[in-house]
């Protein structure tokens, strides 16, 4: 009964003990299932600390604002796995490593040049949850390359979602059900990406009306979207979300 339990768990966490001195994430299928669980709970605990450790009704005005906050440990750490995961993430094609590098280092840019202050001033009174605060004369070039940062990563996450985890050596009209259902997945998680990272430009450019936009907190929904639409992609290229893939490229 051990040795069954003990060989469901490696075969569930693909760990090979074939070799000697196996490196657990050298398996693809196991950095793709840590990046798209950590991007998809990622936007759930930060809403969650709103909602119980600051006591508010909602969310902040991002997910990038929480850098800002008690949760900022939480917020750095997990884009900062999730661009590391990207980096060292090789793929099934060259294409694949340069792109995933692209949104890896975009990621880190994400987290260490966060986005514009939260609170209007040192220790306002208002945002007791606001814990950081920057010198003002830094705020336009760091927040302008968060923005470009950010902007980045989704595109490139969006881009291997629609072209890149969509590929196959097996012919269109000879793939599996399994395969095009898939790749079903994988397109509408790019378009969701690319919708929201275009509502939050429309946003940011005041297309929107900013009484509207700002009201209904429509860039950390849009940012929590578009990274829930990324993980749940990562999940089933992962393997861990719509079953086994066939033994092709997938």
């Amino acid at each position: 009964m051990k040795d069954q339990k003990s060989q469901t768990l490696s075969e569930s966490l693909n760990l090979n003990y074939a070799s000697d001195n196996g490196v657990w994430l050298h398996q693809g299928k196991t950095l793709r299932k840590i990046v798209g669980t950590a991007g998809m709970l990622l936007p759930v605990l930060l809403l969650a600390s709103s909602l119980t450790v600051f006591e508010m009704t909602g969310p902040l005005e991002s997910i990038s604002h929480y850098y800002y906050t008690r949760a900022a440990t939480l917020f750095t750490v997990t884009v900062s796995l999730i661009g590391i995961f990207l980096i060292v993430y090789s793929g099934e094609e060259p294409v694949d490593f340069c792109v995933s590098n692209i949104a890896g280092i975009a990621a880190l840019c994400v987290a260490f040049f966060p986005t514009n202050n939260l609170a209007e001033s040192c220790c306002d009174a208002t945002m007791p949850y606001a814990v950081t605060y920057f010198d003002e004369s830094q705020e336009g070039w760091r927040s302008t390359f968060h923005y470009i940062s950010a902007a980045v990563f989704l595109v490139s996450l969006a881009f291997m979602a629609l072209f890149l985890f969509v590929k196959s050596n097996t012919p269109k009209e000879k793939r599996c059900e399994e395969k095009v259902r898939r790749n079903k997945v994988y397109r509408i998680c790019g378009i969701v990406m690319i919708v929201a990272l275009v509502v939050i430009i429309l946003g940011l450019t005041e297309i929107i009306s900013p009484e509207t936009y700002n009201r209904l907190k429509l860039t950390f929904w849009m940012e929590a979207l578009a990274v829930e639409a990324f993980g749940f992609s990562w999940l089933v290229k992962g393997e861990a979300i719509m079953g086994d893939q066939p033994k092709v490229k997938n």
